[in-house]
């Protein structure tokens, strides 16, 4: 059961294969009459019919597969309308024509594989119709089921009310799988070895054929021999019943049991050597049973080898795929990782630009504050000029006084000198100089209060300057701490480019990672067949030029978004990862494509 599995999982493989190619070469609608279809409709046929289990009825015993198809409409509401059709078909009769008829359907509605999938992942529906080793219950069914994703890139125009479907006979042509032009990317190297493997396979199954018709003859052989010595065994019990009693009767005859003795021996005699004769052909014919035997084990050894060689091929691919997500995965938590950083550098950044903002507000600030005491220092250096200037200007108003005082004096010396006789008309004028002395007294009292207050106010002034010289100081301090700050501001811009500069290339690799992963993502759903094919009936204008489709503007679909296009729109062609030879792209796929190709290139 393992080894046609796994025979049915290559030839399942080597159909859908054929068809997806042959039908993209084909370029147009398929038909019921085109030769890889109704290949893939009788190897899909083999593989559900694997394992099936027989069923009693009325006529007899049957294997239908209309059973397990049947389930699917309970699972997916959608499969009611194919169900419903396939019964209200009038030409089947058998369940194996409705199943036939329902694979048809599903596949032109383009959701076989949907079907199946959701039908092998019910066990417990699938235990009631299957053996537990069949195709359909094991990791061979899950498989297949993959690999007829890919068959939703085919449009398929199948007339089911028409054909025979109950009475065809699903027979494999193993002969399209082996001709040289179909498998354009396989060597003729890999193609010998798999028509070598098909021919060995054929002989095998033949040689088996031989041998158990052999076995089964030989059986045959064995059981008349043994029915034949049955017999013998049953006659010499019987002659040695008659012995015995021909030993009792010898008493009275002897002459008599002497001669049925002597028969009785010879008869002994022959059927012993008939016995042997029998039993050398037993042998010999077991001899040459036992070497058949040993060469049927020898053919049954050299294929598990090659079912272990491609069983290890199988683990190796998974590896490869194991491999491929891991990559993917790393390749994600990696972009996290940059993502964060990026975020954390970025915040950084943040901090270094409100810093610099706050020391440019501080900056400004201090330049203001140091304007305005610069503007109250001159100010206070005009008045101290001021205040000399007037304290030059009363010193000598007085020296001016002293020295018209000094000449009153030695005049009132001269008169009182000169004019001793002149006392009373002198008087007066005294009197009157006395007045004015009296007056000069205040006047130089007032100067000199005005000197006293003068000088308070210079004290109080130099006071001011004091201060103001200390805040020169600090402002002094505050430049020392500015060109700091200034240094400072330098080092965090040379620090903030470093790490632009940094998150620039961080940048780079970050987009070039993601082209990576985009690229190994859309090479993963290419080798998946994971993109959306539109329909032709969903599309009524150009996706691009969103012109009208008609008669002479046809559709066209682009094999790597599978969006629909006019032709002067999608009349570029590329190899894309799902297929080396250049296929029909639009426009926009064809400029991402070469630009990616050229930043890969770099």
């Amino acid at each position: 059961m393992a080894m046609e599995r796994a025979n049915l999982l290559n030839m399942a493989k080597l159909s859908i294969k054929g068809l997806i190619e042959s039908a993209l070469s084909f370029g147009r609608t398929l038909d019921s009459d085109y030769p890889p279809l109704q290949q893939f409709f009788v190897v899909m046929e083999h593989c559900l019919k694997h394992g099936l289990k027989v069923k009693k009825s009325f006529l007899g015993y049957n294997k239908s597969l209309w059973g397990p198809l049947e389930m699917v409409e309970k699972l997916c509401p959608e499969a009611g309308e194919i169900a419903a059709s396939v019964r209200d078909l009038p030409g089947l009769k058998t369940p194996l024509g409705r199943a036939r008829a329902w694979l048809r359907l599903a596949l032109m509605q383009k959701k076989l594989a949907d079907y199946l999938r959701l039908l092998i992942t019910r066990k417990d529906i699938l235990s009631e119709f299957y053996e537990n080793s069949s195709v359909m219950l094991e990791e061979e069914g899950a498989v297949i089921v993959g690999l007829l994703v890919g068959l939703n890139v085919i449009d398929a125009n199948l007339c089911v009310k028409g054909e025979d479907l109950d009475t065809q006979v699903g027979v494999i042509d193993f002969s399209m799988y082996l001709k040289n032009d179909i498998d354009d990317y396989r060597s003729e190297e890999r193609n010998g070895q798999i028509a070598a493997i098909l021919d060995q396979k054929n002989y095998v199954e033949e040689l088996n054929r031989q041998l158990n018709s052999t076995v089964q003859g030989l059986q045959g052989r064995v059981e008349s021999l043994e029915n034949s010595n049955s017999k013998l065994i049953e006659e010499l019990a019987i002659a040695k019943n008659n012995i015995i009693k021909l030993q009792e009767e010898n008493h009275q005859l002897r002459t008599e049991n002497s001669v049925i003795l002597m028969k009785a021996q010879q008869r002994l005699e022959i059927a012993e050597g008939d016995l042997n004769c029998e039993l050398d052909t037993y042998k010999q014919s077991r001899q040459g049973l036992d070497e058949m035997y040993n060469e049927a084990r020898r053919q049954l050894r050299e294929e598990c080898q090659l079912r272990q060689d491609v069983e290890n091929e199988l683990v190796v691919q998974v590896s490869m795929k194991q491999e491929m997500e891991m990559a993917m995965k790393l390749l994600e938590k990696d972009i996290h990782e940059k993502q964060d950083t990026l975020i954390g550098l970025r915040h950084q950044l943040d901090d270094v630009k409100a810093i610099n903002v706050e020391m440019y507000q501080k900056m400004q600030s201090s330049d203001d504050s140091m304007r305005h005491k610069n503007d109250m220092i001159a100010r206070l250096e005009e008045k101290t000029n001021q205040i000399t200037a007037t304290m030059k200007q009363l010193e000598q108003r007085l020296q001016d006084a002293e020295r018209e005082r000094a000449s009153a004096e030695d005049g009132v010396r001269k008169f009182k000198q000169d004019f001793t006789n002149k006392a009373d008309s002198l008087q007066k004028q005294i009197t009157q100089r006395e007045k004015q002395m009296m007056q000069l007294e205040t006047d130089l009292k007032i100067e000199r209060d005005w000197r006293q207050t003068l000088q308070n106010e210079l004290e109080r002034e130099r006071e001011t300057i004091a201060q103001l010289t200390a805040e020169a100081q600090q402002i002094n301090g505050l430049k020392k701490e500015f060109h700091r700050l200034q240094d400072e501001n330098t080092q965090l811009k040379g620090i903030c480019e470093e790490q632009e500069h940094a998150l620039e290339e961080l940048g780079c690799k970050l987009s070039e990672s993601k082209l990576k992963i985009e690229d190994i993502k859309e090479a993963n759903k290419a080798l998946q067949g994971g993109q959306v094919w539109l329909k032709d009936k969903d599309a009524t204008h150009c996706k691009l030029c969103e012109k009208e489709f008609s008669i002479s503007r046809r559709k066209h679909h682009c094999r790597n978004c599978g969006e629909i296009f006019c032709n002067a729109c999608s009349d570029n062609e590329l190899p894309l990862p799902a297929s080396p030879k250049p296929v029909r792209v639009c426009d926009p796929c064809h400029a991402l494509l070469l630009q990616r190709c050229s930043s890969n290139a770099t």
